[in-house]
């Protein structure tokens, strides 16, 4: 199935100009055009869109993405190194979900002791 710039901006929540970037950078290959010169999208570079997206919103920089891609296109070969930057970008991944964590503590103990506090000024009216 092939589609448009503007089904890939609504559906995968990704501007027009990140797209183009991505393109322009080399981390999207290969995007054909229609006749008019727009461009045209198909399932596997939705795939793509959705996992390059998902890689920058966890942190991944776009050097590392690019080599990512570079590995993937030499083929088999690359496997294990692909893994293996898979498997340190989770790890990365988790470290920063489990700070978050320890910091939503720290937030949530504040909200706590305002709402503890809001509670007692009420009950003195």
């Amino acid at each position: 199935m092939l589609f448009s710039m503007k089904y890939v901006v609504d559906n995968l929540h990704v501007s027009a100009n990140t797209l183009r970037f991505y393109e322009t950078e080399g981390l999207l290959r290969n995007i054909s055009r229609d006749s008019n010169g727009r461009r045209i999208y198909n399932d596997d570079d939705l795939r793509w869109i959705n996992f390059i997206r998902s890689l920058r919103l966890t942190g991944m920089p776009i050097s590392k993405i690019k080599e990512y891609i570079d590995l993937y296109e030499l083929g088999d070969e690359t496997f294990l190194q692909r893994k293996e930057m898979m498997m340190q970008h989770k790890l990365e991944v988790q470290n920063t979900i489990n700070e978050n964590l320890k910091h939503l503590e720290v937030i949530s103990y504040k909200v706590a002791m305002y709402e503890l506090q809001e509670r007692k000024d009420t009950q003195k009216i």
